[in-house]
């Protein structure tokens, strides 16, 4: 078997970039297109397949250390599976002609934290996030200003190459990418400084967005094109928003509906008051009639969160809980004891049990008043 670093005409110490000329220069001369006899096909079958060895590290590595570096120009089981069901047995299936260099861009996806003040009617937010954009220097081509991709010499333009392959069914002919292009038919003699080639680079750019009203922890907001833009100045990905509704001191929420505790003092409880309290949006008026016990729902309607997608609010549902007070002067408790006495109250006794305030307020809360 032919040494590679022979056949390519390099020495053992050669760099990617001399075994990648040495084989582009060798390919000009022998590719079929160019030279159709059989020495010169034979010979460029020879030259490609020790050119897929000593470009590809792990196998290069492998060959300096005695394996065989592939199947070699031989064709082996390998190339004859491919030849029926890989990239171009007997001529068909496969892709036909050069890949693009622009490809669409990857998706992306970022997470933001909102409150319940932005939840009520939505807002709109700027966001930042670190994406590629389209480099600014060559504008997605690849290329420093003023230069172009140059046709491939090697497969003239098509991006892919042919071989032939002996197999018990006769010699064969198979196409694969070129590697001298790598498949686009095209080479960049002189790639852009600022983005080493890519058509992109990567930044942090701030973008506005609209938190609609009503969503929700888990919530996601699709905004197409908001992704990275694709290697080669190709189309942007899109790019998807997750939200979470951080917790507020005073609310809670169901659905659309807003859920606080409201602290009564037993002379209001007993008396009735027209309570006036700080809400998300603005002043809440509730009002507490007389004999108001702990564990009574107050209900604020149309004053919660706005659906979404929807112009109707939920409501404001208030949990009373009558505070007592733990000390009394004397005066407080002599009249105390004579309303009582007014009353005719009863001694404690023992009744049916009865749940804890806690539970009547979960049950009263999720299961309507």
């Amino acid at each position: 078997m032919a040494d590679h670093y022979e056949t390519l005409g390099v020495s053992r110490e050669a760099t990617p970039e001399e075994i990648k000329k040495a084989y582009r220069k060798l390919a000009r001369q022998l590719h079929p297109d160019v030279n159709p006899s059989e020495e010169a096909s034979e010979r460029f079958k020879g030259v490609t397949h020790a050119y897929d060895v000593l470009s590809d590290a792990e196998q290069r590595q492998n060959y300096d250390m005695g394996g065989q570096g592939g199947q070699g120009g031989a064709g082996g089981f390998g190339d004859i599976f491919e030849t029926f069901f890989g990239s171009g047995g007997f001529g068909g299936g496969g892709q036909r002609g050069p890949r693009p260099r622009a490809e669409r861009g990857e998706d992306a996806m970022i997470r933001v934290d909102v409150s319940l003040q932005d939840v009520m009617f939505g807002v709109q937010r700027d966001v930042t996030v670190n994406t590629a954009v389209l480099c600014d220097v060559c504008q997605g081509s690849s290329c420093q200003p003023g230069t172009h991709p140059v046709t491939c010499d090697v497969c003239n333009g098509h991006g892919q190459v042919q071989r032939q392959v002996r197999s018990l069914f006769g010699n064969v002919v198979t196409m694969h990418p070129c590697g001298s292009c790598q498949g686009y038919g095209t080479v960049i003699e002189n790639p852009c400084v600022e983005c080493g080639g890519k058509g992109r680079v990567r930044e942090r750019r701030t973008i506005p967005i609209d938190i609609p009203s009503g969503i929700d922890t888990g919530t996601r907001l699709q905004l197409r094109g908001g992704g990275e833009v694709g290697p080669g100045g190709g189309p942007n990905g899109d790019l998807f928003i997750e939200f979470r509704v951080v917790h507020h001191d005073v609310f809670s929420r169901d659905n659309n509906d807003l859920l606080c505790t409201m602290q009564v003092s037993m002379t209001d409880a007993i008396l009735g008051v027209e309570a006036k309290l700080d809400g998300i949006d603005g002043l809440l008026e509730a009002d507490v009639p007389a004999g108001t016990q702990s564990g009574d729902i107050i209900t604020v309607r149309g004053r919660g969160i706005q659906g979404l997608r929807s112009t109707t609010r939920g409501d404001v549902k208030i949990a009373v809980q009558v505070t007592t007070p733990a000390k009394l002067s004397g005066r407080e408790k002599d009249l105390v004891r004579q309303l009582a006495a007014l009353r005719g109250e009863e001694k404690p006794y023992l009744g049916e049990f009865q749940q804890g305030l806690f539970g009547k307020l979960r049950d009263r809360f999720f299961k309507g008043n």
